[in-house]
């Protein structure tokens, strides 16, 4: 799906027990035609990953750089085997919170360490305001911590487009909040929501429920709510 020209969510299917369950990194086109990645998914997805880029035109040798909205395996387990695939070296950006995790220099802050995914070199370790030149515009960093420390979302203003990451979760074409089950600290997580409720977009890709055509206003909703 086309999120916005040259915006692009690439979704990713995990056969588990329950059955299937849809992840949705993300792809932005950058000036010199290349692309940025917004998290790499599974190890096992990067097949699913190349055929969602070939669909919008483009080869997983146009990945350029790769942005981890953080640690998680669903997000970062797919980074290690991507560079191992490419024939080019590519430039990874990560919140200096959780790139350690990514670097297998400390442990995930959930899950068992001895099922984490394969580490990966981060090249730059980002904090929130940081700025990305892409082909739409600026992508923003958007500090959103409480899923993970260093958790991030991304902000395109001039697509009017939010990759929200886990910062919120979709659930029937509707922003329900971030899945409490997954966020150690769900006031931070609330707050960080205000933060985003202070930009200006209409469209919200959520890695878990995909796209929702929303704004500022229903982020602003979920955070009343929750202080009720």
């Amino acid at each position: 799906m086309e999120l916005a020209d040259g915006v692009f969510d690439l979704p990713v299917v995990l056969d588990t027990d329950g059955g299937e369950r849809v992840f949705h990194p993300s792809a932005v086109e950058l000036p010199d035609g290349g692309v940025l990645l917004v998290d790499a998914g599974f190890a096992h997805t990067l097949d699913q990953l190349e055929t969602g880029l070939a669909e919008h035109g483009h080869a997983l040798e146009d990945v350029r750089y790769v942005l981890l909205t953080h640690q998680d395996g669903d997000h970062a387990g797919g980074l290690a085997p991507l560079r191992d695939r490419l024939e080019h070296r590519v430039t990874v950006f990560a919140h200096r919170d959780d790139a350690p995790v990514v670097e297998g220099l400390e442990d995930p802050v959930k899950g068992d360490p001895a099922d984490r995914y394969a580490p990966a070199p981060v090249d730059v370790q980002v904090v929130d305001g940081v700025e990305l030149r892409t082909a739409v515009g600026p992508l923003q960093v958007v500090a959103t911590p409480g899923h993970t420390p260093g958790h991030v979302s991304c902000y395109l203003p001039d697509a009017g487009v939010l990759l929200a990451a886990d910062a919120t979760v979709a659930e029937d074409g509707e922003l329900v909040g971030p899945a409490e089950r997954f966020t150690p600290d769900v006031a931070r997580a609330y707050e960080s929501l205000g933060r985003l409720a202070e930009l200006a977009f209409t469209d919200v890709l959520c890695y878990h429920g995909g796209h929702v055509e929303a704004g500022p206003e229903r982020v602003r909703e979920l955070v009343a709510d929750a202080e009720e």
